[in-house]
């Protein structure tokens, strides 16, 4: 959301500093382990789509708390980022993150030149 971008982009915070862990594992550690499996169906799926993939799912993580985000400030977001608190989803919660990146990944794929910002 715009707001969440303009109070992380006010606050200093580069995505590298978070999304680096998110992606280096494939989100694999912000998730509880019975959700995993459903996870890489997911990564599956995609195929060759999957790098792009992933950038959707970050930002529907981030949306997944937005309001919480905007009232944090650099160190706090950097901790909340890096520790999700996932611990207690269950299988709606990732879906409700799952439906929304590939809702934008099937509306925006057609069009790469909005994720080079």
């Amino acid at each position: 959301t715009e707001p969440l971008s303009r109070h992380i982009e006010e606050q200093g915070l580069e995505f590298l500093q978070f999304a680096f862990r998110w992606f280096n594992c494939l989100l694999i550690r912000e998730v509880p382990f019975h959700l995993v499996t459903r996870l890489w169906d997911t990564y599956l799926a995609e195929g060759d789509y999957l790098p792009d993939f992933l950038v959707y799912i970050s930002a529907s993580f981030l949306l997944t708390w937005s309001e919480k985000l905007q009232k944090l400030d650099f160190q706090e977001m950097v901790m909340f980022l890096q520790h999700l608190p996932t611990r207690n989803w269950a299988h709606h919660e990732l879906e409700m993150v799952l439906s929304r990146a590939y809702m934008w990944h099937t509306m925006f794929k057609s069009s790469p030149s909005h994720l080079a910002n």
